[in-house]
């Protein structure tokens, strides 16, 4: 994808900066970099092998010397120079020309309600340590709403989950802010942990790195049948073949999701009257990339009694509503923030992720 290196001048740049993967738009380009959020170090030199997909073909069968890690935990960066370092790498891919003037750019993050100083410092220094001078932190509940095209700068109440992969946010906003929220730490890690640990206690069996998302992912469209899955036999050490049941599977995953909904409700307990009624039409929404968990629309749907809707393209809403933020076309900003150029937001999609190089 080509880059306009004179447009960078004018340059916005939205970062969701998620536990399991790291989205970027940029202005004018529409979505530039949607990666797992992984960085191979090699142990012994300290230095990065490779980021994003190609990490992530890694997990499970490097050498002793190299490590995958994840730099960003729960929306947090938890590793600044490795962020930065991945961070680079995945623009560096698709917009080699950005560095040209990194000064001149705008970046927004999405960061967690509450998130503490340090928190948000963390994220700050990852950008700035590009070269990106002026950055921005928004909420991700209130970035998530503005993505799904809610009105949150109105007082009415909107009420968001974004379904991560380590935790949960659940939030209801008004006029632009949250007026209650709350971190579940339950998303679609405890999910796979939850089907790995049954598998494991119940067949003798250990199934490769991606192979339970996609066992819960065929839940949505699966009936009574069994669904066969292969692994490692702990006995034997050779792959074997298991049958699981669908519907215990769709039991089993019922537990951790409790917690989730536990979340949910307490956060509208803690609402004010009006809002609530507010919800009891407008509904929640479900949002991230867990909210496509199957049967997680009518937990909350029964634990709630209100209208509960899935996000078109839920792992993407974030990013969208920081692109949205950036320009100006979202909630209403703060007197200080300068009215930025109404630009529409063209998506493109992400292309094939680089073949496998080590980098510098």
């Amino acid at each position: 994808m080509g880059v306009d290196p004179a447009a960078m001048r004018r340059c916005h740049v939205a970062v969701d900066l998620g536990a399991s993967r790291t989205r970027i738009h940029l202005k004018n380009h529409g979505l530039a970099v949607d990666e797992p959020s992984l960085a191979a170090v090699d142990t012994r030199t300290g230095s990065l092998v490779a980021v994003g997909s190609v990490a992530a073909r890694m997990v499970g069968r490097t050498p002793d010397h190299i490590r995958v890690a994840r730099p960003i935990a729960s929306g947090t960066v938890v590793d600044a120079e490795l962020a930065q370092s991945m961070l680079r790498h995945l623009m560096s891919r698709r917009l080699a020309p950005i560095w040209r003037l990194p000064s001149t750019m705008r970046a927004i993050v999405g960061v967690p309600h509450d998130s503490g100083p340090l928190t948000r410092r963390a994220a700050t220094l990852a950008m700035q340590g590009l070269g990106i001078k002026r950055v921005e932190l928004v909420d991700v509940p209130v970035a998530a709403a503005v993505g799904c095209g809610l009105t949150v700068d109105v007082p009415e109440a909107a009420m968001v989950v974004v379904v991560g992969a380590a935790t949960s946010q659940i939030a209801v906003l008004s006029l632009g802010a949250v007026v209650a929220s709350t971190i579940v730490h339950v998303g679609g890690d405890a999910i796979e942990h939850a089907i790995t640990e049954h598998l494991l206690s119940r067949h003798g069996v250990i199934l490769p790195n991606g192979a339970v998302r996609d066992i819960y992912l065929r839940l949505s469209g699966a009936e009574a049948q069994p669904m066969a899955v292969t692994g490692k036999d702990v006995g034997s050490g050779l792959a074997r073949n298991v049958a699981i049941d669908a519907g215990g599977v769709r039991d089993l995953i019922g537990t951790p999701l409790a917690a989730l909904i536990d979340g949910i409700t307490g956060v509208l307990r803690r609402s004010p009257p009006d809002l609530v009624v507010d919800l009891a039409d407008r509904g929640i929404i479900l949002t991230g990339g867990g909210a496509l968990i199957p049967g997680l629309d009518d937990l909350v749907r029964s634990a709630t009694g209100m209208p509960v809707h899935v996000a078109d393209d839920p792992h993407l809403r974030v990013v969208m509503g920081l692109a949205k933020l950036a320009e100006g076309r979202g909630a209403a900003r703060t007197p200080k923030d300068p009215e930025p150029s109404r630009v529409d937001i063209g998506e493109q999609p992400v292309g094939e992720p680089d073949e496998f190089a080590p980098v510098a």
